[in-house]
């Protein structure tokens, strides 16, 4: 038992590592990014404008374009403003009153309240806010003013620039991530086949464990989609790929729900497996075509293709879940009408509306 369970801790492990070195994977571009916006900020305003430690440009700069693509455009406007506003008030509200305690209390509170009054939403306040403690806390004093604004505006404005330039990566991963959660379903059903076949209970645990930490998938996916949406929106060398991506992003509903179905009917495998309740073989045969179906869909959405051309094989399994051999265990039915909602949920990806997905399917059998 303390010998599984350590294999267990460190298959958890290794699957925490990997998914923080897949996050990484995915930033890694942003990061680069926003360093390299950092450097020009800095550039442009101590180099070419001669300030001596502009060090709101690179802030700004940072702070404006993160590390997602959500909402960019709108992120740098309100960054670049409440960066302004905060040093702008900051720098004055100083010069008039000094630096202490209660001088800070009420420069933070002048230049949130300055925020809420423009409207604004919680990224400008806060930076309003931030900016202005720092200048009343770290370099009050010096009278540079209009020098440290036009240090968030210079950061601003490389930030609006680096963020219209956008590499293909985030357009292509949307498809990608939608493959490998395609990829997870055909495993698990292929699995699950194998399972229903040799009744190996433990094997059938073990599987129900692997798809209970399939989560992450879907999460991935829907970030990948958003942030495809994202640099469509806010890239202009990028526009023409909107329809794509949002065909894409429109299959992650379906996507999510076909992995809930398909770990239902592995639980459904494994509790048969592990009662030692026979599954008739002929439901087996239906689980590995329909991984094989699966499988086509995967290389589809890799070649670049949505999966409609895939439509008349799932109905056709579909259609199979009605003509096979019934068993006797309730257990078992399950498993079968489980199968339809799989093959249900996979033909929404081809295009097909929740109704017209459940009409492609004879009634279920009795």
């Amino acid at each position: 038992m303390e010998l599984a369970s350590f294999e267990r801790g460190r298959q958890r492990g290794r699957r925490s590592l990997a998914q923080r070195l897949d996050r990484f994977r995915d930033k890694r571009w942003q990061v680069a990014q926003c360093a390299v916006a950092a450097g020009v900020a800095w550039f442009v305003a101590h180099d070419l404008l001669g300030h001596q430690v502009p060090v709101f440009a690179p802030i700004a700069a940072v702070v404006a374009l993160g590390t997602s693509y959500a909402q960019r455009l709108r992120r740098v406007v309100e960054v670049t403003s409440g960066v302004a506003i905060g040093v702008f008030l900051g720098d004055l509200l100083v010069i008039w009153v000094g630096s202490g305690a209660w001088q800070i209390a009420l420069i933070v509170g002048l230049a949130m309240t300055a925020a809420v009054l423009l409207d604004a939403g919680t990224l400008f306040v806060n930076q309003a806010a931030v900016q202005s403690l720092f200048v009343a806390a770290l370099v009050p004093g010096t009278g540079d003013s209009l020098l440290r604004w036009t240090d968030a505006v210079v950061g601003g404005l490389v930030a609006l620039v680096a963020a219209t330039v956008v590499p293909s990566a985030p357009l292509r991963r949307p498809r990608e991530q939608a493959a490998a959660v395609l990829g997870k379903v055909a495993e698990l059903l292929r699995a699950a086949a194998e399972v229903m076949v040799d009744g190996d209970a433990e094997r059938g645990l073990d599987l129900l464990v692997d798809a209970r930490a399939t989560d992450h998938l879907v999460r991935r996916l829907q970030s990948a989609a958003d942030e495809g949406m994202a640099v469509v929106a806010s890239s202009p060398f990028r526009i023409r790929h909107r329809p794509g991506i949002r065909r894409v992003a429109d299959i992650v509903d379906p996507l999510d729900r076909a992995l809930r179905s398909t770990r239902v009917l592995v639980r459904q495998v494994a509790v048969s497996a592990y009662r030692r309740r026979p599954v008739p073989h002929a439901y087996a045969v239906l689980a590995g075509d329909l991984a094989a179906t699966v499988d086509r869909m995967v290389a589809d959405l890799r070649d670049d293709r949505m999966p409609d051309d895939q439509r008349d094989g799932l109905v056709a399994i579909g259609r199979a879940t009605g003509e096979v051999e019934r068993a006797d265990e309730m257990t078992a039915e399950v498993v079968l009408a489980q199968l339809r909602s799989v093959v249900v949920d996979l033909l929404m990806l081809t295009g097909l509306g929740q109704l017209e997905a459940t009409d492609a399917l004879p009634a279920p059998p009795r």
